[in-house]
């Protein structure tokens, strides 16, 4: 299994990310290529990532078999109050002027397979209901 994070890939990708639409749309691009990869050869793959529009949830989905997406619904004021790496304290502050909620738009999946309330639930009743998902679907019996 390989879980393919967004933070450190960007800076693989764009050593020094804008964070911009253009740069976004590219960066999707290639995070699925790699996903749709490595999935060829085998290896399960967890996109840890935002994702902020749809259409890149859509383009992954149409080119990852199997494709599974969790959304963890969680309004603005939590992510604010848990923010362990800054991200909204620098879009507050003015630091970020793209941070997907805030300044940035983020348009939520409208039809996941698995959807966590983050402000609601308990992580691991999420987490054990997208490991059921998993389970139900077949993806984690390696037959795929």
């Amino acid at each position: 299994m390989a879980v393919l994070e967004s933070d450190v890939l960007r800076k693989v990708f764009a050593p020094q990310p804008r964070y911009d639409e253009q740069e976004r749309d590219l960066f999707y691009r290639e995070i699925t290529y790699v996903g749709a990869l490595l999935i060829e050869h085998g290896v399960c793959v967890i996109f840890d990532a935002t994702a902020n529009r749809r259409f890149y949830r859509d383009a992954a989905r149409a080119q990852i078999p199997n494709f599974l997406e969790v959304y963890v619904d969680c309004p603005l004021e939590v992510c604010i109050a848990r923010d362990p790496k800054g991200i909204y304290r620098g879009g507050i502050q003015g630091a970020s002027r793209t941070v997907p909620g805030m300044q940035a738009t983020y348009e939520p999946p409208e039809a996941p397979e698995v959807l966590v309330h983050g402000d609601r639930e308990p992580a691991e009743s999420g987490a054990e209901r997208i490991i059921a998902k998993l389970e139900e679907e077949g993806f984690l019996r390696g037959d795929l």
